[in-house]
This record gives structure tokens, C-alpha cells and sequence, in this order.
């Protein structure tokens, strides 16, 4: 990649991050990472919009409305979104004690996998806090919403099936005819990595919705409100018109 935009989805595979880049053609290529910071350096001069899927704004209180919308857009697949802890909750190291923090502030329980995102949110929160840039650049996203997004109606299948792998990578193609060679070459370039192929998959549909090529930007809510910190609540996704949510 040169020093021309570029529009990059990374997605969290648990231990590493998987990014996808695009350049005004298209795919351009993908890369692995130890941690969102690392990501963030490598695209901070060059990356128009870096949709990630961890959290970027926190809730302070009863949960947040873009989770909730997402939920109702995703149908069947509603439990691939996950509420994040809120602020205080952040940095504790054992899960009962976030949990606690996070239900009195929230008046629910946090869950174990969102206690698992906790590491990456406080790295992605000092990054976010670092680099004046970022939060121009850096937004959040979801992998199934993006789906959700470009298919037109929910998907039907869960993601670790050969039907859900299937359903996904109709779904890409649908948008672009040249997404399951991009997607080949994503997975090879990553070969070696502990990277699946539903995690190739992930970043090539926030990619995509990354992607100005791919339609026009929405969030979820339409008007976010933002976090004690100033940054938006909102999952970003792109497609030729607003989701129906009501």
C-alpha cells in the first residue's frame, strides 16, 4: 500500500487483530497484529476510517441503545452482540469484581465475554486518548450488523456452521463479485497466523463497510449520544440506506 487512503477493517480474534485494507479500488491486503495499537500505527497516516469491533464508547448507565437496535436488526443472531463494561469496570482484573462495578452502574450482570474485551478496550481507550487523530479515524462496528447491513434482512445461520460460512460469503460476493478472490487472498496472506476463516471473513466485512465504494455510512443510533470521554455510542455500517429498526 502506498500513501493513498486507505479504509481498513480490523477485527479481534481473541489474542491478535486482523486487519483488511482497502484502497480506492479495493482490497489491497491484510495483515495480523499483537494488539489494536499496534494496528493503529500502522495505518494512522494512511487509513480514512478504521472500523474495529470493540467497543469505542462506554456506557455509563443502563446499557447502551446501539446495542439494542443492533439486537432487533440482527433477529436470530442477536447474541453476537456484546454490552461492553462500563468505565469502571474497565481495568479490573478479576471478573466478579467488574461485574460488580459494572451491575451497579448498569443493573445487569456483565458477561464473561464481555469481561474478555476488557484488555483491548483500555488499550483502544488510551490510544483513542494519545493520538488526536484517532478518534477522527477509529470507529466502531459490528461484524454481523455489517452482514446484516449488505444482505438487506437478517441472516439466518450462525457463523461457525458451513451454512453460516456459506451465508456470509454469498453475502460479501452479493456486494462485490471480486469479494471471494479478496477473500482467498486475505486468507493467504494471514496463513501461519491463529486466524480462522470466519475471522478472515469478520474483517473483510468491516472492511467493506469501511469501504466508501460500498454504499453510504450509518450508524446505529442515526443521532449517537457520546461518553463521559466524548466519544460516540454508535455501530457504524454501510449500505444504500438506513436500516429499519423501530
Amino acid at each position: 500500500m502506498t500513501d493513498d487512503a486507505a479504509w481498513v477493517g480490523a477485527h479481534y480474534c481473541g489474542d491478535e487483530w486482523l486487519a483488511v485494507a482497502f484502497d480506492a479500488d479495493g482490497y489491497d491486503h491484510a495483515d495480523v497484529f499483537d494488539g489494536v495499537g499496534d494496528c493503529w500505527l500502522r495505518y494512522q497516516e494512511v487509513a480514512d476510517l478504521l472500523l474495529v469491533d470493540v467497543p469505542v464508547g462506554l456506557p455509563e448507565e443502563g446499557g447502551r441503545e446501539c446495542d439494542r437496535l443492533a439486537r432487533r436488526a440482527l433477529g436470530p443472531l442477536a447474541s453476537a452482540v456484546v454490552s461492553p463494561p462500563v468505565p469502571d469496570a474497565v481495568r479490573k482484573r478479576r471478573h466478579g469484581v467488574a461485574s460488580s462495578v459494572h451491575e451497579r452502574q448498569t443493573g445487569e450482570p456483565l458477561s464473561e465475554r464481555a469481561f474478555a474485551m476488557s484488555d483491548e478496550i483500555a488499550v483502544l481507550r488510551d490510544v483513542l486518548r494519545e493520538f488526536p487523530s484517532a478518534p477522527d479515524v477509529i470507529a466502531e462496528s459490528n461484524p454481523e450488523l455489517c452482514y446484516r447491513a449488505i444482505a438487506g434482512a437478517p441472516l439466518e445461520r450462525d457463523p461457525p456452521t458451513a451454512g453460516g460460512y456459506a451465508e456470509r460469503m454469498r453475502t460479501l460476493a452479493s456486494l462485490d463479485r471480486d469479494a471471494p478472490p479478496a477473500i482467498q487472498a486475505a486468507a493467504e496472506a494471514v496463513a501461519g497466523h491463529d486466524v480462522a476463516v470466519r475471522d478472515v471473513l469478520d474483517a473483510m466485512a468491516l472492511a467493506y463497510s469501511a469501504w466508501p465504494g460500498s454504499g453510504d455510512s450509518y450508524s446505529l443510533p442515526p443521532d449517537p449520544p457520546s461518553d463521559a470521554e466524548g466519544y460516540p455510542v454508535r455501530l457504524v455500517y454501510r449500505t444504500d440506506g438506513p436500516l429499519d429498526v423501530a
